[in-house]
């Protein structure tokens, strides 16, 4: 190559005599992209295609990367996300510049929050313009919006920084406690080309991304201790958990222990919700009267009431967490024994100290919550067994519960407000991760997103329970459904309206803020892009619907009438909702 003719101008972009092209192999910005996402294992990628990645789609398909098109961009974040809990990789995200970047924005502020491996990469105007505010196509600096909202950010300039950029953004993504990453790629830098060999070196190949941190044995011993002193001792098991992947461990340790557990909704089926020491169905018993508390995977934020107040009674409680980030601790109550590490090595420490002292709880406290828990299943029973016609939320998910026992290995995506509050409580699971719902935000719109992603990832059947309201957010990638012809059921609790379907507008000009057209029949939007659809009225015909559509493994939309009148208004966190108690004068 000692003819070769090179120049470099201020892009960085290497210019080689048109002789020496001729004998050497050459590879670009596109190509590196790929053998970067390739060389750590990267098989899908979630996106909407546009101005400047349409290629690199193409060519990721070409090179045997799996690429899911979307409809929507918030709805690929979405698929992203919960791949990368699912799978523990980061999932992929691929956007245009500028609105499609935003529109990614929200799932990847949202995987961060709910510490779900995710890499957004977006295509982005040229820097030299963007800077001077010249006003390129879609210009913005995407960067800097994106770093408040996110684990970590990155732009590469460079085709020979691919590899580098490629790793960063993976180990920031799963290593520690997992989050949402930036990868800033502007379209310029797809074209640079350089040497082949050149490129193949540059590339980086992600060693051990997450490494085991090992909790301080004085650590370990201190919670052991607290727990031995504990007279009415409790696990709680949150999506961390079921992250983990530690099943083996965390099943032994509630086993071994004789501890009750709670689980989170994500958690649920880490041990089945019909585990004898399963407290699901004891849950206000349960906090209330607990008086050491094992979290793993679980933070003390809104969704458990920041560890005080009326839902954590009167009686002390010491706690003990499980958590890879030691900032964690303390952030609403104290922590009596903090126990820093990943959650494999931590439950793996916890169960090697259940030797022969270890005395299982007091069989008052069990006998307490199963006695709690057998009155409160006994006082659900006839209302998930009645075949009312309007169905109400209880008869619906009765018959849910039904097709979930039966398909254990089923995943189910669930969203809305009554329909998901309800279903958290009524529909058993029996397997981890089967359960994927709206998580730390409560956010809406994620149904559709999930729904596809853990088909895709998991190869799994899917239902997917959702509220009309929460459905509208991501209701047009049924279509992606049908086009990519997904196992996935969807089951739309249609009642009218948000919350309710009776609200009014007191001036009687238009309908009430939170009031959709009555009777619409979304099985048909399932027909228009060659799906299934159907409308049913009854639990009984719910009931067949489902389980005629999961045995099938078609693209189905399943329309059920529900009572306009069933549901509270926002769920079961009414009291979250601010209300106006002034009366204007007229």
């Amino acid at each position: 190559m000692a003819t070769a003719e090179k120049s470099r101008n201020e892009d960085n972009v290497v210019h080689i005599d048109p002789a020496a092209e001729a004998e050497r192999e050459l590879t670009d910005g596109f190509h590196l992209v790929i053998d970067a996402l390739k060389l750590n294992g990267i098989e899908t990628i979630y996106g909407v295609p546009g101005i400047p990645i349409t290629d690199l789609g193409r060519m990721c398909q070409a090179e045997g990367i799996r690429v899911i098109s979307f409809r929507h961009e918030q709805n690929a974040g979405n698929a992203a996300a919960i791949a990368g809990f699912l799978t523990k990789k980061p999932g992929i995200c691929l956007t245009v510049s500028a609105p499609g970047f935003l529109n990614g924005l929200t799932a990847l502020a949202n995987a961060t929050t709910n510490c779900f491996p995710m890499i957004l990469i977006s295509g982005s105007s040229e820097r030299e313009i963007v800077d001077l505010q010249q006003g390129d196509y879609e210009e913005m600096d995407q960067l800097a919006i994106a770093k408040p909202l996110c684990k970590a950010a990155f732009r590469v300039l460079h085709a020979a920084d691919i590899g580098i950029g490629v790793a960063r953004a993976i180990r920031a993504a799963v290593s520690g406690r997992p989050g949402g990453v930036y990868l800033d790629l502007p379209a310029k830098l797809f074209g640079q080309v350089m040497d082949a060999e050149a490129g193949a070196k540059s590339l980086v190949k992600v060693i051990d991304p997450a490494p085991a941190q090992i909790p301080a044995p004085a650590a370990v011993d201190r919670a052991i201790e607290l727990l031995k002193g504990a007279e009415r001792p409790l696990v709680i098991l949150g999506k961390g958990a079921a992250y983990a992947q530690a099943d083996d461990e965390i099943r032994a340790f509630i086993e071994k222990s004789g501890i009750p557990f709670l689980p989170m909704s994500m958690a649920k089926g880490l041990l089945p919700d019909t585990h004898p020491q399963s407290a699901g169905a004891a849950r206000s018993t349960a906090l209330k009267d607990a008086d050491v508390v094992l979290l793993v995977g679980a933070r003390l934020n809104w969704l458990l009431s920041h560890g005080k107040g009326k839902t954590w009674g009167d009686a002390p409680k010491k706690f003990i967490q499980v958590d890879i980030e030691p900032k964690e601790m303390d952030s609403n109550v104290e922590i009596a024994a903090p126990l820093v590490g990943d959650i494999g090595s931590v439950i793996a420490a916890l169960n090697a100290r259940l030797d022969g002292s270890w005395k299982t709880p007091l069989a008052q406290w069990t006998e307490a919550i199963r006695t709690k828990k057998e009155a409160n299943i006994a006082k659900m029973a006839p209302k998930l067994l009645k075949n009312s016609v309007p169905m109400d939320f209880h008869s619906a998910l009765g018959a849910l519960k039904n097709v979930i026992k039966e398909r254990p290995d089923a995943l189910l995506v669930n969203e809305g407000a009554n329909t998901l509050d309800l279903a958290r409580g009524i529909i058993d699971m029996y397997e981890p991760r089967k359960r994927l719902d709206v998580g730390t935000w409560g956010v809406m719109g994620i149904g559709m997103g999930f729904a596809i992603a853990a088909a895709v990832e998991t190869g799994k059947k899917v239902l997917a329970v959702e509220g009309d309201s929460a459905f509208g957010f991501s209701g047009m990638e049924v279509e992606t459904i049908c086009r990519y012809n997904l196992p996935v059921t969807i089951v739309i609790f249609n009642n009218n309206g948000i919350y309710r379907g009776t609200d009014t507008d007191p001036t009687g000009r238009d309908p009430g803020t939170t009031v959709f057209v009555p009777g619409s029949r979304y099985d048909k939007m399932m027909e228009a892009f060659g799906g299934v659809g159907v409308n049913v009225t009854s639990p009984d015909e719910l009931y067949r619907a489902v389980s005629a559509a999961m045995d099938s493994g078609k693209p189905t939309l399943i329309n059920a009438e529900i009572d306009p009148a069933a549901g509270s208004e926002s769920g079961n966190i009414g009291s979250l909702n601010p209300q106006s108690v002034v009366k204007k004068k007229k």
